[in-house]
């Protein structure tokens, strides 16, 4: 069962997850919240596995509530919700420690599948979606976050092979794929992938994107 808190400050929104998410047995909505500010005090009392967060919000708006939600060290993982519109906004939330971002238009089973995998800990972007997002970013130089220690030495301590595994994981690439590029098994990836996370401080591949993409690990004339 995935817990999760809607956050919307559309009534008629948040009841529409509320009846999706309701209707299928492995998923429980624990709350809801209007605004920002709420959605980070509902998130503490409720430890939802996933907080579904709408952007734009009057107040707290969904990139604060994400960086208080993450800074609090809580085991709630974020899913952003946007639209190609608002493309610096959804990349303002990853940054501020989202798991990753789904497009409001999403199908429900492409909702339903990207709650379960931000539970479980994956990046919820397929990886064409997620290059396509920073590619818009690629050739720009985001304000530094002074509570953020610089993406350089976050990678400082990497060996040469997981700079590799690093470089693949912003390319898009999955496990099996990283696997089959360096010729290695598909357990011992996962064991390089977690010591790249945990190395870097991030919380899950999308994370990982961002500070490869900030550290210039990935070049603009990388495979598409």
């Amino acid at each position: 069962m995935t817990t999760v808190l809607i956050v919307d400050d559309q009534p008629l929104q948040r009841l529409g997850f509320r009846m999706l998410l309701d209707a299928h047995p492995d998923t429980s909505v624990v709350g809801e919240a209007g605004h920002g500010a709420e959605a980070v005090r509902r998130t503490a009392e409720l430890r939802p596995d996933v907080v579904l967060m709408d952007i734009r919000m009057p107040g707290v708006d969904g990139i604060e509530a994400t960086r208080r939600i993450v800074a609090s060290g809580s085991r709630s993982r974020v899913l952003v919700l946007t639209t190609f519109d608002l493309d610096e906004y959804a990349y303002g939330a990853l940054r501020a420690g989202a798991s990753g971002f789904l497009l409001k238009d999403a199908l429900p089973d492409e909702l339903l599948a990207g709650i379960r995998a931000v539970a479980a800990g994956d990046a919820v972007a397929a990886p064409a979606l997620t290059r396509r997002l920073l590619d818009t970013f690629v050739q720009r130089t985001p304000e530094p976050d002074p509570d953020i220690p610089p993406s350089e030495t976050r990678l400082a301590g990497l060996t040469g092979r997981e700079r590799e595994v690093l470089l693949a994981i912003a390319q898009g690439l999955t496990n099996s794929e990283i696997a089959d590029r360096l010729v290695l098994s598909a357990s011992t990836i996962k064991t390089h992938v977690s010591k790249v996370l945990a190395k870097i401080g991030a919380r899950d591949r999308v994370q990982a994107v961002i500070i490869a993409y900030e550290a210039g690990v990935v070049g603009t004339d990388r495979p598409r």
